[in-house]
């Protein structure tokens, strides 16, 4: 489908961006409290629980490209890729509840296990909305500079999303009577926002005409894994800017993962209070709200493959500032964090912007039909760097004698505290291996060959 510079209008722009809300909730919440969840509230060993959330996500690195795959055959048998994503929207709240719904009392390896299917239910229906929202800018923008307007206000919300949950779901977990309660209370509240804020997203997927792309061939109806990962690979194979831009993301995915994860641990072991996770995600997110729209308008001006670099290096160097912490905890680090949040705005917005160039690029060569293997693609390596980011994290701590606690009252674990060899593997994680991975992550950025005459010179 191509788009029209008429059709993105203001109305489109907010129900696209509305469903960040959910993408941002659902990429945010999980990844600070599912871990921490499991080590300090259910009793579960570290190296477990990094396992347990690593095999839930590499399910959805399997599902990722099959559904992508079978958005690109509903748009093209129905005409929208709409239904999918009100599944997803509709079902994501329910097993989301059940995630965190584990019975006190309930013994470690069960609680993994409720844990793991839950969340691999959730993650399903996850998917199901955020590979076809993905592969939407294409069908609804045109040009270059369209599309970063476009995807800049998503990123505005996502961003703000990530505020919401990062800050707001510790926030409600503290409400509640007991941690179980607490956590409860949190994934009903979460999960239906994030539903909502999807379903709301999911009607602004065009209707298109009934063969206005090529039938899908007839044998493709029962769509096997070998089949999808085909299409996935030969999109990787055939687009070197998709190749490059998708490793770049991974790695920085793997890097905001292990901080994510590793946010919890921090509030807990460095700054000594739980609430300090709160604190972070307001230094993190409040200066990104900001400097958000500035991403898009230094990438009009430089070009956004220079302005993501520009904003994965001032990610990586304020991560690294904060082995500091080593040495003199204390609330300074708030202001390295906000920095942190500057790069992170733009490490989210110019690729996400990035990306429909690279499918109407491939389009313009390959023809259209394609967008939902993309999107499959691209959701894939997101979630591996998030999920790898969670067991880099969970192998630090097991290595460094991290010591898991439960908060069941019936339960006892000897000791109240951490050796300072856990303390310093937290800091670590939270400081030199995130800067580290960012700066691996430039060298397949510098790759990156598509510039803007490439794109408006095609559409």
């Amino acid at each position: 489908m191509i788009a029209t510079e008429q059709s993105l209008t203001r109305r489109t722009i907010a129900r696209y961006a509305i469903g960040s809300l959910g993408t941002g909730g659902f990429s945010t919440l999980p990844g600070l409290v599912l871990v921490y969840y499991l080590t300090d509230t259910l009793g579960v060993a570290a190296i477990v629980a990094g396992v347990v959330v690593t095999a839930a996500k590499i399910w959805d690195v399997v599902i990722d490209p099959v559904i992508g795959a079978r958005s690109d055959r509903m748009l093209a048998r129905r005409g929208s890729r709409r239904p999918m994503m009100v599944l997803g929207a509709v079902s994501l709240p329910v097993f989301f509840l059940v995630t965190f719904a584990v019975p006190a009392g309930t013994p470690p390896p069960l609680a993994s296990l409720w844990v793991l299917l839950a969340f691999v239910l959730t993650a399903t229906s996850f998917s199901l909305f955020q590979v076809p929202y993905i592969a939407l800018p294409a069908e609804l923008a045109s040009g270059y500079d369209q599309r970063t307007r476009l995807l800049t206000w998503r990123v505005v919300v996502l961003t703000f999303a990530i505020l919401l949950f990062g800050a707001g779901g510790p926030a409600l977990r503290s409400i509640g009577d007991d941690q179980f309660t607490g956590y409860l209370l949190m994934a009903l509240v979460a999960g239906v926002v994030i539903g909502a804020g999807m379903l709301v997203s999911s009607f602004v997927a065009p209707r298109m005409p009934v063969g206005a792309l090529p039938e899908p061939a007839r044998e493709s109806v029962l769509v096997t894994l070998r089949t999808n990962y085909a299409a996935g690979i030969r999109v990787l194979r055939e687009s070197q800017p998709f190749r490059a831009l998708l490793l770049t993301f991974l790695l920085q995915g793997l890097a905001t993962g292990v901080m994510l994860a590793g946010a919890n641990y921090v509030a807990t072991w460095v700054l000594h209070s739980e609430d300090a996770v709160t604190f972070l995600f307001v230094a993190l997110i409040g200066p990104a709200l900001v400097v958000t729209p500035l991403w898009g308008v230094i990438s009009r001006r430089i070009g956004k493959e220079r302005g993501f670099a520009v904003a994965s290096i001032l990610f990586g160097v304020s991560a690294l500032s904060m082995i500091a912490l080593l040495w003199a905890p204390g609330a300074w680090v708030y202001l390295p964090v906000a920095l942190v949040g500057a790069g992170y705005a733009g490490m989210q917005s110019l690729p996400m912007a990035m990306l429909p160039d690279v499918i109407s690029h491939d389009a313009a060569r390959a023809g259209s039909g394609r967008a939902g293997t993309f999107g499959g693609m691209w959701t894939a390596g997101e979630t591996t760097g998030m999920a790898l980011g969670a067991t880099v994290l969970t192998i630090v701590l097991a290595v460094t004698g991290y010591v898991a606690r439960t908060a069941d009252p019936s339960v006892v674990v000897a000791g109240t505290g951490q050796p300072a060899s856990a303390v310093a593997g937290i800091v670590l994680s939270f400081s030199v291996v995130p800067a580290a991975i960012v700066a691996a992550s430039l060298i397949p950025l510098a790759r990156y060959r598509l510039r803007k005459e490439d794109i408006d010179g095609r559409v």
